[in-house]
């Protein structure tokens, strides 16, 4: 297979695993930032995600708060991608480097995950302060906790909050160094 295929092949694979993993991802973090599970935008995540989930809660239990049965559906779709991606481009690697790569993938996609979030809550402020809807809740319950020590140290200046700017500069360089820890280079 020619390597611009095969690099179309792995686009569309990559952003379709990535998309589901950022809902299961987001099914894993939102008890942990005590969401609203009667958002409208909630219950879509759980839908989406539970025909994968409930099989394998029954396999799987959970450890206190730890949905353990949403890490593991994560790290096996994000653990097949990458099989898969390795197969496109005739590549081969051990079980414990697909493994750590996968796990590291998680983590990274996670603190992309909350950076976005942080940059969509902050264009939303702009265009409507002050409105709701469901997915402004979800996006405030994603980012409060990760702004909320930034704004103790950093106070408003002239009636502006920038502590956004310094919360996402904290996750773009955990995102790097957590990156650097790949294995794998895909």
């Amino acid at each position: 297979m020619p390597k611009n295929i095969a690099d179309a092949i792995v686009f569309i694979v990559n952003a379709i695993a990535n998309l589901y993993l950022l809902v299961l991802l987001l099914r894993f973090w939102l008890p942990w930032l005590r969401a609203d599970f009667r958002n409208p935008l909630a219950q879509a995540i759980l839908k989406l995600t539970s025909p994968l989930v409930i099989p394998m809660r029954r396999i799987t239990p959970s450890f206190g708060k730890l949905d353990t049965a949403t890490v593991v559906v994560a790290f096996v779709v994000q653990y097949l991608t990458i099989l898969l991606i390795l197969l496109l481009y005739r590549q081969s690697a051990g079980f414990a480097p697909i493994a750590i790569t996968a796990l590291v993938n998680l983590v990274f996609l996670s603190l992309r995950l909350f950076a976005f979030a942080i940059v969509i809550r902050v264009i939303l402020s702009w265009l409507s302060p002050g409105g709701y809807n469901p997915a402004t809740a979800i996006i405030a319950t994603l980012t409060e906790p990760v702004l909320r020590p930034f704004r103790r140290l950093i106070p408003p200046i002239g009636g502006l909050d920038i502590s956004p700017i310094f919360a996402m500069i904290m996750l773009f360089a955990a995102s790097i160094v957590v990156h650097g820890l790949k294995p794998i280079g895909i």
